[in-house]
């Protein structure tokens, strides 16, 4: 884009923002043409699509970042698109502790009571789970959530849900699905300019006893049982840490260890390279804790509390073994399901065909979905629970329509503080599995891109020329599930692969699994078989067929 071009696109968005820092930035940038020309051209190649997932993206000024202006618009959007479609009701707003998520809350509450709706805020930066919560308690028409989850420091996002009213029965308290995020982008679209949005008061902040209450209904979660189990814990710099606590007091839990460090929600996430418990390194200072501490277990909740990692005590003293999504998802599910929890068991076509196999033996509804828990809670009209191999677990669909960290981090420790007390633990159960249904392996191979057209190019080739054997095994079903999703999935005899674009990084994205049975009872030797067939065998074979080697 040519420089005066750009000079006009700057100083048109300048005298529409409503934030002096962020009209400083801009202007420091027009200064320093053309030599800013790169990050002008970035920050203005378009607006932030807001789409399944909401807003998601880098705190800074201009139409392709997150900031006062750009939530001011999605605000409005979202207001006018709930009026649109006869919503009523008053909108509940949750923020994180991240950089700029207070403020972005309090002037959607403006914009909301400016357009004549009521506002709601809760009382100070709290886990997502506690606004999905609030959504469903206060009989809101909406949600909004302001977090970028696991994202990194200089990101921000808008997460939106719905009521009963317009979500529907499934999708009551959930996340927003198809076609309302076209309508709402719509809306956005169609909001004008930023400073003709109309702003009303603050709203009304709302007391401590809505968390009290989602505190006493996780609490509810748990089944009577032994509680004498030592946890360490980390809320990794983010929001989760006194909830977590408050909800495992009332749990009848004795309180977990905290790692110091992390205690405190910090913007900055200064211990960590990545806030991510999936991230290698992530959960370093945790496991030192729990072997310090001789934990049972050790759980991390990501910064906005809506997942949960879990690790165990490994082999050798002091060692400590990081359960897989996939693992701690089966592990819910046989509980739940011993425990008599009815209803059908969800997850998603990426996940682990274990649940499907459990499910099966055990004569319990089985469902399964697209990626996403917006998908996951609204796979079946009575849904008990549901997982996502991404460490986003749901364990009671009915008082949190959404992965829920804290919820999970219960029904683990009932779990595990139940199997303690008869001497065993949750590795003796996921070997029960293992040896009942074949040892189940996972893993994840991904391609990050520069250009997103790559991603679509070897999509594309991929389709036009599939592996023809995978582990030495004849591809038995390619399965294309265009054009309803951009997912391709291969399957033989004992492995399946699952490729498809992320939905929120710009990836690809390829889920391996390795299936192999126990003979002769040695449950050893068929989990080395898997380990090797995964990471030796298919994840090269896959990353040929991906174009990575």
């Amino acid at each position: 884009m040519a420089t005066d071009d750009l000079r006009r696109l700057a100083e048109t968005w300048l005298a529409d923002d409503p934030d002096p820092a962020a009209r400083d930035e801009i202007r420091e940038l027009i200064s320093r043409l053309p030599g800013s020309a790169d990050e002008l051209a970035d920050r203005f190649a378009g607006p932030l699509t807001f789409g399944t997932a909401g807003l998601r993206g880098r705190l800074r000024a201009g139409p392709n970042g997150m900031n006062l202006a750009v939530v001011t618009r999605a605000a409005a959007g979202l207001v006018g698109w709930l009026a649109a479609q006869g919503g009523q009701g008053p909108l509940v707003i949750g923020y994180d502790a991240r950089h700029g998520s207070r403020e972005f809350a309090q002037q959607t509450a403006r914009v909301a009571t400016g357009a004549g709706r009521a506002a709601l805020l809760l009382p100070r930066p709290l886990p997502t789970p506690v606004l999905a919560y609030a959504v469903r308690a206060l009989d809101a028409v909406a949600g909004v959530m302001v977090t970028a989850s696991h994202n990194p420091p200089q990101d921000n996002g808008y997460k939106v849900y719905l009521g009963a009213q317009l979500g529907g029965p499934g999708g009551a308290g959930a996340q927003i699905v198809p076609p309302a995020d076209t309508g709402i982008e719509a809306a956005i679209q169609a909001a004008g300019p930023v400073t003709a949005v109309p702003l009303g008061e603050p709203g009304t902040v709302l007391e401590e006893r809505i968390v009290q209450g989602y505190v006493d209904s996780a609490a509810d979660v748990v089944a009577p049982g032994p509680r004498d189990l030592r946890v360490a814990y980390t809320p990794l710099h983010g929001v989760g840490g006194e909830v977590f606590a408050a909800a495992f007091a009332k749990g009848g839990f004795p309180a977990p260890g905290v790692v110091a460090e992390q205690a405190e929600p910090d913007p900055e996430f200064p211990t960590v390279a990545f806030p991510n418990p999936e991230e290698p390194g992530a959960m370093d200072l945790l496991l030192a804790l729990a072997s310090a501490l001789d934990a049972d277990l050790a759980i991390a909740s990501d910064p906005d509390a809506d997942r949960c990692a879990v690790a165990l005590p490994g082999a050798e003293p002091g060692s400590w073994r990081p359960l897989s999504g996939d693992e701690l998802g089966i592990l819910l599910a046989d509980h739940l399901i011993r425990r008599g929890t009815a209803g059908a068991y969800a997850t998603t076509i990426v996940s682990s065909t274990l649940l499907r196999a459990l499910c099966a033996a055990r004569g319990v509804p089985y469902a399964e979905t697209l990626t996403g828990f917006k998908w996951i809670v609204r796979g079946a009209e009575k849904l008990a629970y549901g997982y996502e191999e991404a460490l986003g677990y749901c364990v009671a669909p009915g008082l949190v329509r959404d992965k829920d960290g804290i919820t999970a981090a219960l029904i683990v420790a009932e779990m595990a503080a139940a199997l303690k007390a008869d001497g065993k633990s949750l590795a003796d159960r996921l070997a029960d599995l293992d040896t009942e249904f074949g040892v189940h392996r996972t893993g994840q191979l991904s391609m990050r891109v520069e250009d997103l057209g790559e991603i679509t190019r070897t999509m594309a080739r991929v389709r036009a020329n599939p592996p023809r054997t995978l582990l030495g095994d004849e591809v038995t079903d390619v399965e294309d599930r265009l054009p309803d999703a951009d997912v391709l999935t291969l399957r033989t005899p004992r492995c399946r692969v699952v490729i498809r674009p992320s939905g929120t990084e710009p990836k690809l994205k390829a889920y391996l699994e390795v299936v192999e049975p126990v003979v002769d009872g040695d449950l050893a030797a068929a989990r080395l078989r898997a380990e090797a067939a995964l990471n030796r065998e298919l994840r090269p074979e896959v990353a040929t067929a991906l174009g990575l080697d």
